[in-house]
C-alpha cells in the first residue's frame, strides 16, 4: 500500500504548536525528529563515535521536522490540504519565526519502506514495574522478570514510547486484577489491550476507526502467544454509531488514548461503558486542553482519581 509521508521542517520551539496543530487535526501518531537533541546525544557521547556510520553522523545537520503519515489516495491528498492550510495558519501567526521555515515536505513510501527504517532506532522500553516493551525481531539481551510484549511497528504505530501511551500503560498495571474486562477506545496498534491480556485480563475489547487496526491489533496478540477468543477488534465510529456503542458495557477498564476533542465527545457514554466500581483511564491530551477535558469528564460524573502531566501531556484516571 502506497502512503504519503508528510515532513514539517521547523525548530526546537517550533515542535510543540506544530505538534497541536497536527494534534487538533487527529494525529497523535508523530514522529518528532529534533536536531537539538540529536547534537547533544552526540556530544554527550564522543567516546562511542567510531562506532556511529556515516550515514547517522550526517543527521548532525539535518533540520528538526516532524512527520505523519497519509494514505496514498485521495483521502490523503484531502488531509494533506487541510495539514497545508493549518501550517499556514500557524506560520502566519509566528511573527517572531521562532518556529523556522514551517516547509512542508511529502514523499511517497510503502508500508514496508516505512517500517524497516523504523527498526534501527527502536530500543527495548521498560514501563512502569511490569512492563518490557521488546521489538519483535531483537532476542531479549538477558533474561527479565518483567512481562514481554512483543512488538513490529506497522503504518498503525504505537510502541508504548509516547509518554501518553505510557501513562496508559502504568495506569493500567497498577488498577488491573486478574480475570478483569477491558475496552480500549481508539485502540490503533492494539498495545494496550494486548499489554491489559498480559497483565490477567480475561478478556479484551478494542475499537477504532481506522481499518488497518484490525489487522496490527490482531497481529500484536498473535505475536504474544495470545488466545484470540479472548479479544475482540471492532472497526466504527463509537461516538456516531449508537449500534456499536450499544454492544459495550459494564467494563471493570475502560481506556482511551486518543486526543482531547474525541475524549470530551466520548465523555457522555463513558459511565455506561464502565461497571460501577470500574476505572475510565484517558490519555493523548495537551496541557493546554488539560482543564477543557477536566470539565467534560466531571460533567458527566466521573470522579478524577488520578492525574499525570509531562511537559505536553496529561492523562486522567477516573471512577
Amino acid at each position: 500500500m502506497d502512503w504519503i509521508k508528510v515532513s514539517i521542517i521547523t525548530t526546537n520551539k517550533g515542535i510543540d504548536p506544530v505538534s497541536s496543530v497536527l494534534n487538533d487535526l487527529g494525529y497523535d501518531g508523530l514522529e518528532i525528529a529534533d536536531k537539538d537533541d540529536f547534537k547533544e546525544f552526540l556530544e554527550n557521547n564522543r567516546k562511542y563515535w567510531d562506532y556511529v556510520d556515516e550515514e547517522l553522523e550526517r543527521l548532525k545537520e539535518a533540520d528538526t521536522k516532524i512527520t505523519v503519515y497519509l494514505d496514498g489516495g485521495n483521502d490523503g491528498l484531502s488531509e494533506l490540504e487541510k495539514i497545508e492550510k493549518s501550517i499556514k495558519l500557524l506560520k502566519e501567526a509566528d511573527t517572531n519565526n521562532s518556529f523556522g521555515s514551517l516547509k512542508i515536505i511529502t514523499e511517497n513510501v510503502r508500508d514496508e519502506d516505512w517500517s524497516e527504517n523504523w527498526k534501527q532506532y527502536f530500543k527495548p522500553l521498560e514501563i512502569g514495574d511490569k512492563i518490557l516493551i521488546q521489538p519483535e525481531w531483537q532476542p531479549l539481551e538477558s533474561e527479565t522478570d518483567r512481562i514481554v510484549f512483543k512488538v513490529n511497528p506497522g503504518m498503525t504505530f504505537g510502541t508504548g514510547s509516547h509518554d501518553s501511551t505510557r501513562f496508559c500503560i502504568e495506569e493500567i498495571e497498577k488498577n488491573i486484577h486478574e480475570g478483569d474486562t477491558v475496552l480500549d477506545l481508539g485502540c490503533g496498534s492494539g498495545i494496550l489491550s494486548v499489554i491489559a491480556l498480559l497483565l490477567g485480563a480475561s478478556d479484551a475489547c478494542a475499537v477504532d476507526i481506522d481499518e488497518n487496526s484490525e489487522t496490527v491489533a490482531y497481529s500484536n496478540l498473535e505475536m504474544n502467544g495470545l488466545d484470540k477468543n479472548n479479544y475482540h477488534v471492532y472497526i466504527g465510529d463509537i461516538i456516531e454509531d449508537s449500534g456499536l456503542r450499544d454492544r459495550f458495557a459494564e467494563y471493570d477498564i475502560v481506556v482511551a488514548n486518543i486526543v482531547a476533542d474525541v475524549i470530551i465527545a466520548l465523555s457522555p457514554y463513558v459511565r455506561r461503558f464502565m461497571k460501577k466500581d470500574g476505572i475510565f483511564i484517558c490519555s493523548g491530551i495537551i496541557n493546554e486542553r488539560a482543564e477543557e477535558v477536566k470539565s467534560a469528564l466531571e460533567k458527566a460524573g466521573l470522579k478524577i482519581v488520578e492525574a499525570k502531566q509531562s511537559d505536553e501531556w496529561t492523562a486522567y484516571t477516573c471512577k
